[in-house]
């Protein structure tokens, strides 16, 4: 089955959350057959960053992105998800 590569923009609630830690935290949330393939950090403005992914899943899910963008939104310290891109992985 193909895989794809989801591109995405997560903005804590807070300036002060450690993003390491949200990044553990919704790696555990991430629905089976997801995975955070890389990530980095975004410097936004006044001190506020956000955390960059790049999470692989499964080509063929209904929904396209939403389970995925449900899941992490559910996750506590999540303010906002803004996909950027998704590319089909070969």
């Amino acid at each position: 089955m193909a895989r794809v590569a989801v591109i995405m923009r997560v903005l804590p609630s807070s300036v002060e959350l450690d993003l390491e830690e949200l990044k553990a935290r919704i790696e555990k949330a991430l629905p089976e057959g997801y995975k955070i393939e890389g990530s980095g950090v975004e410097p936004i403005a006044f001190g506020l960053k956000a955390l960059k992914l790049i999470v692989s899943m499964p080509e063929e899910t209904e929904g396209g992105t939403e389970a995925l963008e449900e899941a992490i939104r559910s996750v506590e310290g999540v303010d906002e998800v803004e996909i950027e891109a998704v590319h089909r992985l070969s």
